[in-house]
């Protein structure tokens, strides 16, 4: 019979050890942040539309600023993946089958959301860009193909362990099976991404298309925040 600890971690609540791993989650975000704020300042050709209007603002970047981004990314996200234990450690006492699920998708997210997803789409910007540069009419259709061929498949694959991952945590806060209130289940990916998404509407503007671009980073910056920031009245917290 499968435990908790099956793979080496404490199924006790360790605060301690709990608060560090969120501190180093929320540094991991601002990282990743930075990278996404590299890769999206910038303003987008209104006489586009369509794809090509949503990668216009990619023509101006330097290669130095998708490089940056892209390793920021590659570091960072699997860091905040890791930094998921913390939560893990939360669930585990309270429920073997949401801490289970949780842990499924959170190794999930360090397998692909780095390497599998964040690399591949500064890689794609980087192709697109130079083959505007290149061949104009072609860069867009090459571009396209070169993300069905080689983006898309890991896409698919975080996605799903993402909605785990995401599930099992709100189910596990609403639900009371952890220590923090229940109300706390807000503080996950999903709401702080949603928030950020609404900028969407604000108009195209290079704040906010840098803002924007980091919705899963000031996901992971809010939700480690909060967690952060309630961890006081959670370990005192009764039902």
């Amino acid at each position: 019979m499968s435990t908790y600890n099956d793979i080496g971690i404490s199924s006790e609540l360790d605060w301690k050890r709990i608060r560090k791993l969120f501190v180093i989650g929320l540094c991991a975000g601002i990282m990743v942040l930075i990278g996404d704020v590299l890769l999206g300042w910038g303003v987008m050709d209104e006489s586009l539309t369509g794809l090509e209007y949503s990668l216009s603002s990619y023509l101006q970047l330097s290669d130095t600023r998708i490089f940056w981004s892209a390793m920021l990314g590659f570091i960072g996200i699997p860091l905040e993946g890791l930094c998921y234990f913390g939560i893990y450690r939360l669930i585990a006492p309270y429920s073997q089958k949401y801490a289970h699920l949780f842990r499924s998708g959170v190794l999930g997210y360090v397998a692909f959301g780095g390497c599998g997803v964040h690399v591949p789409c500064l890689a794609a910007v980087f192709v697109y860009k130079h083959l505007h540069e290149l061949v104009p009419a072609a860069a867009l259709d090459l571009t396209v193909k070169y993300g069905l061929y080689f983006l898309l498949p890991g896409i698919i694959a975080l996605l799903i362990f993402f909605i785990i991952q995401s599930i099992a945590q709100i189910a596990a806060f609403a639900k009371g099976l952890t220590p923090y209130p229940k109300w706390c289940w807000v503080f996950c990916l999903p709401v702080g991404m949603g928030l950020t998404f609404l900028l969407n509407f604000a108009g195209n503007h290079a704040v906010f298309n840098a803002v924007t671009a980091g919705w899963i980073s000031i996901g992971n910056i809010w939700m480690f925040a909060g967690l952060l920031i309630m961890m006081k009245k959670a370990e005192g917290y009764h039902e």
